[in-house]
């Protein structure tokens, strides 16, 4: 027990020193996440919205595989854009290989398929209880999509929190295309992973609180952002009307 207290107090330490190593870390870490869920936020929200609304011959076996897709390892979807961004892959002219925008694109793979089943889900379900209502004011596909959307914008934030929890939580993706190289393409996982193996468990636990610490602020954020809508629009009112105004 003592062990394990003083290596929490050390880790503490770290932060309110600001040590310059741990900084760097998560610096890159946010931004690779950042990045990676800002780009499968956009590409999932809008296809699952579309896939919500639409009818098509297939669409059950796609529905099938964006589900499966959700307990892809992280490791295989390094693999593959591994495979994708070497020399002899049909994207290595990029040169992104062992590069922070090979993780992002790691990343950005990894969390589609949660937003996208995710926003499936929840248009689907707003389109089951306003969708024949938006039809019969003259709302075609693409238009109610997006009024569902908008009327569920709050949903949509915790969706982007949990795709981002998913992003910067993972390590096997970014290891493969990123080769953990110290100074360049390390982030917080890689590197709890890698500090825990070398006995330095004071920067380790310090780099899992600053995680921990990054995730609950935008829980609390985001929280914060329906209680003050509550407050402003008034529970009572009608959502549909309001995703028109």
């Amino acid at each position: 027990m003592s062990s394990l207290t003083d290596s929490v107090f050390a880790a503490i330490g770290l932060i309110a020193q600001q040590d310059p190593m741990l900084w760097r870390v998560v610096a890159r870490s946010l931004w690779v996440s950042v990045w990676a869920t800002a780009v499968a936020g956009v590409l999932g929200i809008c296809f699952g919205a579309w896939l919500a609304v639409t009818r098509f011959y297939g669409r059950g076996a796609l529905l099938t595989l964006i589900n499966t897709l959700l307990a892809l390892p992280s490791v295989v979807v390094g693999l593959v854009v591994y495979l994708l961004l070497s020399r002899s892959g049909p994207l290595g002219y990029l040169g992104w290989l062992f590069s922070l925008k090979a993780m992002v694109l790691a990343q950005s793979v990894l969390v589609f398929p949660v937003v996208a089943a995710l926003t499936r889900q929840c248009v689907e379900d707003a389109d089951r209880l306003h969708g024949e209502q938006l039809r019969s004011l003259g709302a075609g596909t693409g238009l109610r999509s997006m009024l569902l959307v908008w009327d569920e914008r709050y949903v949509f934030l915790t969706i982007v929190i949990t795709a981002f929890g998913r992003a910067v939580s993972e390590v096997g993706a970014v290891m493969v295309v990123g080769g953990n190289i110290e100074g360049f393409t390390r982030v917080m996982t890689t590197a709890i992973a890698l500090e825990t193996s070398k006995g330095d468990l004071p920067l380790a636990l310090a780099l899992g609180l600053v995680l921990l610490a990054v995730v609950l602020c935008l829980n609390i954020l985001v929280a914060a952002l329906k209680s003050w809508r509550l407050r402003v629009d008034g529970s009572t009112s009608d959502p549909l009307q309001k995703a028109w105004v």
